[in-house]
Protein backbone atom coordinates (compact mmCIF):
# COMPACT_ATOMS: atom_id res chain seq x y z
CA UNK A 1 0.00 0.00 0.00
CA UNK A 2 2.47 2.33 1.10
CA UNK A 3 4.27 1.53 -2.35
CA UNK A 4 1.76 2.18 -3.99
CA UNK A 5 0.44 5.75 -2.76
CA UNK A 6 4.64 6.51 -3.36
CA UNK A 7 3.82 5.83 -7.05
CA UNK A 8 0.60 8.23 -7.14
CA UNK A 9 2.02 11.00 -5.50
CA UNK A 10 3.22 13.05 -7.54
CA UNK A 11 0.03 12.52 -9.89
CA UNK A 12 -2.09 13.67 -6.58
CA UNK A 13 -0.22 16.40 -6.31
CA UNK A 14 -0.06 17.80 -9.43
CA UNK A 15 -4.00 17.30 -9.53
CA UNK A 16 -4.83 19.24 -6.44
CA UNK A 17 -2.44 21.95 -7.38
CA UNK A 18 -4.81 22.28 -11.26
CA UNK A 19 -8.02 22.14 -8.65
CA UNK A 20 -6.86 24.74 -6.58
CA UNK A 21 -5.52 27.35 -9.29
CA UNK A 22 -9.18 26.75 -11.51
CA UNK A 23 -10.98 27.63 -8.44
CA UNK A 24 -9.08 30.47 -7.42
CA UNK A 25 -9.77 31.73 -11.01
CA UNK A 26 -12.55 34.01 -12.24
CA UNK A 27 -12.36 34.87 -15.81
CA UNK A 28 -15.32 36.69 -18.03
CA UNK A 29 -15.21 34.27 -21.13
CA UNK A 30 -17.05 31.20 -19.81
CA UNK A 31 -14.88 28.98 -22.60
CA UNK A 32 -11.92 29.23 -20.58
CA UNK A 33 -12.35 26.98 -17.65
CA UNK A 34 -14.67 24.08 -18.25
CA UNK A 35 -15.61 21.21 -15.84
CA UNK A 36 -16.53 17.92 -17.25
CA UNK A 37 -18.28 14.82 -16.08
CA UNK A 38 -19.36 11.42 -17.95
CA UNK A 39 -20.78 8.15 -18.36
CA UNK A 40 -20.86 5.60 -20.10
CA UNK A 41 -19.53 1.85 -21.61
CA UNK A 42 -16.23 0.57 -22.27
CA UNK A 43 -14.64 -2.54 -24.33
CA UNK A 44 -11.59 -3.72 -23.62
CA UNK A 45 -8.65 -5.48 -25.84
CA UNK A 46 -8.96 -9.12 -25.96
CA UNK A 47 -5.31 -9.03 -25.67
CA UNK A 48 -4.93 -7.74 -22.26
CA UNK A 49 -5.98 -10.75 -20.02
CA UNK A 50 -4.24 -14.11 -19.53
CA UNK A 51 -5.20 -17.25 -21.54
CA UNK A 52 -8.72 -18.67 -20.11
CA UNK A 53 -9.65 -15.38 -18.89
CA UNK A 54 -11.94 -13.30 -21.10
CA UNK A 55 -13.89 -10.18 -20.23
CA UNK A 56 -16.79 -8.80 -21.67
CA UNK A 57 -16.59 -7.12 -25.19
CA UNK A 58 -18.99 -4.47 -23.91
CA UNK A 59 -18.95 -3.09 -19.66
CA UNK A 60 -20.29 -0.55 -17.72
CA UNK A 61 -19.43 1.47 -16.12
CA UNK A 62 -17.10 4.25 -17.02
CA UNK A 63 -16.97 7.52 -14.87
CA UNK A 64 -14.78 10.73 -16.77
CA UNK A 65 -14.09 13.52 -14.19
CA UNK A 66 -12.15 16.34 -16.08
CA UNK A 67 -11.02 19.99 -16.18
CA UNK A 68 -10.33 22.04 -18.91
CA UNK A 69 -8.50 25.11 -19.61
CA UNK A 70 -8.23 26.73 -23.15
CA UNK A 71 -5.62 29.05 -23.40
CA UNK A 72 -6.16 30.31 -26.80
CA UNK A 73 -9.77 30.05 -28.57
CA UNK A 74 -8.90 26.89 -30.57
CA UNK A 75 -6.09 25.24 -27.93
CA UNK A 76 -5.76 23.81 -24.25
CA UNK A 77 -5.33 21.40 -22.10
CA UNK A 78 -7.10 18.83 -19.70
CA UNK A 79 -6.18 17.33 -16.55
CA UNK A 80 -8.88 14.16 -16.22
CA UNK A 81 -9.28 10.98 -14.25
CA UNK A 82 -11.45 8.01 -15.31
CA UNK A 83 -12.55 4.52 -13.86
CA UNK A 84 -13.80 2.04 -15.65
CA UNK A 85 -15.21 -1.20 -14.35
CA UNK A 86 -14.26 -4.71 -16.28
CA UNK A 87 -16.12 -7.86 -15.99
CA UNK A 88 -15.67 -11.45 -17.03
CA UNK A 89 -17.25 -12.94 -20.17
CA UNK A 90 -20.31 -15.60 -18.95
CA UNK A 91 -18.55 -19.12 -19.20
CA UNK A 92 -14.92 -18.01 -18.17
CA UNK A 93 -13.70 -17.39 -14.83
CA UNK A 94 -15.67 -15.16 -12.54
CA UNK A 95 -13.25 -11.93 -11.89
CA UNK A 96 -14.09 -7.74 -11.96
CA UNK A 97 -11.33 -5.58 -12.28
CA UNK A 98 -11.21 -2.02 -11.73
CA UNK A 99 -9.11 0.50 -14.40
CA UNK A 100 -8.65 3.48 -13.37
CA UNK A 101 -6.50 6.04 -15.03
CA UNK A 102 -4.87 9.78 -14.91
CA UNK A 103 -4.22 11.82 -18.19
CA UNK A 104 -3.07 15.39 -18.80
CA UNK A 105 -4.49 15.96 -22.85
CA UNK A 106 -4.00 18.64 -25.02
CA UNK A 107 -7.01 20.07 -26.38
CA UNK A 108 -7.89 21.29 -29.65
CA UNK A 109 -11.36 22.94 -30.92
CA UNK A 110 -11.93 21.79 -34.36
CA UNK A 111 -15.54 23.52 -34.84
CA UNK A 112 -14.08 26.28 -37.94
CA UNK A 113 -12.62 23.03 -39.30
CA UNK A 114 -15.58 20.98 -39.57
CA UNK A 115 -18.16 23.71 -39.89
CA UNK A 116 -20.75 21.80 -41.89
CA UNK A 117 -22.06 20.98 -38.34
CA UNK A 118 -24.89 23.20 -37.13
CA UNK A 119 -24.18 26.60 -34.73
CA UNK A 120 -24.95 25.32 -31.40
CA UNK A 121 -22.64 21.48 -32.35
CA UNK A 122 -18.53 22.01 -31.41
CA UNK A 123 -16.71 19.22 -32.14
CA UNK A 124 -12.56 18.66 -29.92
CA UNK A 125 -10.05 16.00 -30.29
CA UNK A 126 -7.42 15.19 -27.23
CA UNK A 127 -4.93 13.54 -26.51
CA UNK A 128 -1.90 12.94 -24.81
CA UNK A 129 -0.26 10.45 -22.03
CA UNK A 130 -1.07 9.35 -18.82
CA UNK A 131 -0.47 6.51 -15.84
CA UNK A 132 -3.07 3.24 -15.69
CA UNK A 133 -3.97 1.74 -12.57
CA UNK A 134 -5.35 -1.75 -12.16
CA UNK A 135 -6.74 -3.36 -8.88
CA UNK A 136 -8.29 -6.84 -9.69
CA UNK A 137 -11.13 -7.39 -7.05
CA UNK A 138 -12.07 -10.98 -5.07
CA UNK A 139 -9.77 -13.53 -5.32
CA UNK A 140 -7.32 -11.78 -7.15
CA UNK A 141 -7.10 -8.70 -5.45
CA UNK A 142 -3.34 -8.65 -4.52
CA UNK A 143 -2.49 -8.70 -8.87
CA UNK A 144 -2.35 -4.88 -8.89
CA UNK A 145 -1.12 -3.59 -12.48
CA UNK A 146 0.05 0.05 -13.11
CA UNK A 147 1.64 1.00 -16.47
CA UNK A 148 1.85 4.43 -18.88
CA UNK A 149 -0.51 4.88 -21.55
CA UNK A 150 -1.56 7.34 -24.54
CA UNK A 151 -5.34 8.64 -24.68
CA UNK A 152 -6.52 9.66 -27.76
CA UNK A 153 -10.19 10.90 -28.89
CA UNK A 154 -12.98 13.09 -29.87
CA UNK A 155 -15.72 14.80 -28.89
CA UNK A 156 -18.96 16.48 -29.72
CA UNK A 157 -20.71 19.17 -27.91
CA UNK A 158 -24.16 20.32 -28.10
CA UNK A 159 -24.32 23.92 -26.57
CA UNK A 160 -27.67 24.25 -24.36
CA UNK A 161 -26.84 27.71 -22.87
CA UNK A 162 -23.06 29.79 -22.76
CA UNK A 163 -22.98 27.85 -19.68
CA UNK A 164 -23.82 23.95 -20.18
CA UNK A 165 -22.93 21.57 -23.16
CA UNK A 166 -23.79 18.18 -23.27
CA UNK A 167 -21.33 16.05 -25.04
CA UNK A 168 -20.68 12.35 -26.63
CA UNK A 169 -16.31 11.24 -26.39
CA UNK A 170 -15.35 8.14 -27.92
CA UNK A 171 -11.68 7.78 -26.69
CA UNK A 172 -8.91 4.76 -26.83
CA UNK A 173 -6.06 4.38 -24.42
CA UNK A 174 -3.57 2.62 -25.53
CA UNK A 175 -1.35 0.93 -22.93
CA UNK A 176 2.68 0.60 -22.75
CA UNK A 177 2.99 -2.30 -20.09
CA UNK A 178 4.80 -5.11 -19.95
CA UNK A 179 3.70 -8.43 -19.89
CA UNK A 180 2.59 -10.26 -16.37
CA UNK A 181 3.39 -13.16 -15.04
CA UNK A 182 0.35 -15.37 -15.58
CA UNK A 183 0.86 -17.84 -12.77
CA UNK A 184 2.26 -15.25 -9.90
CA UNK A 185 0.16 -11.94 -10.98
CA UNK A 186 -1.45 -12.32 -13.82
CA UNK A 187 -5.12 -14.05 -13.09
CA UNK A 188 -7.99 -11.80 -12.86
CA UNK A 189 -5.83 -8.27 -13.88
CA UNK A 190 -5.56 -7.13 -17.15
CA UNK A 191 -2.64 -4.94 -18.83
CA UNK A 192 -4.74 -4.30 -22.42
CA UNK A 193 -5.83 -1.22 -24.14
CA UNK A 194 -9.51 0.08 -23.85
CA UNK A 195 -12.06 1.67 -26.19
CA UNK A 196 -14.48 4.19 -24.13
CA UNK A 197 -17.90 5.70 -24.95
CA UNK A 198 -19.61 8.36 -22.44
CA UNK A 199 -22.05 11.06 -22.84
CA UNK A 200 -21.81 13.91 -20.21
CA UNK A 201 -21.66 17.67 -19.23
CA UNK A 202 -19.50 20.28 -19.75
CA UNK A 203 -20.31 23.14 -17.07
CA UNK A 204 -18.23 26.71 -17.34
CA UNK A 205 -16.06 27.58 -14.46
CA UNK A 206 -15.15 31.09 -15.98
CA UNK A 207 -17.75 33.90 -16.31
CA UNK A 208 -20.61 32.36 -14.59
CA UNK A 209 -21.50 35.23 -12.59
CA UNK A 210 -21.40 37.18 -15.96
CA UNK A 211 -23.53 34.54 -17.54
CA UNK A 212 -27.62 35.41 -17.92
Amino acid sequence: MTSSFKIYKPTIVVLAVFLVGVFSFSQSDTSTFKAQVALGVNSPSTGGFVTGFEGKSLNFPTVNLGLQYMFKRNLGIKLDYGFNRISNESGTPDFKVNYSRINAQLVYDTSRILSFFPPRVGTFIHAGPGFSMIKPLGDYGENDESFLNMMAGMEFHYGVSDKLSIYLDMSYIHSFSRDFDPVTNGFGSFNGSLLTVTIGASISLSGCYYCE
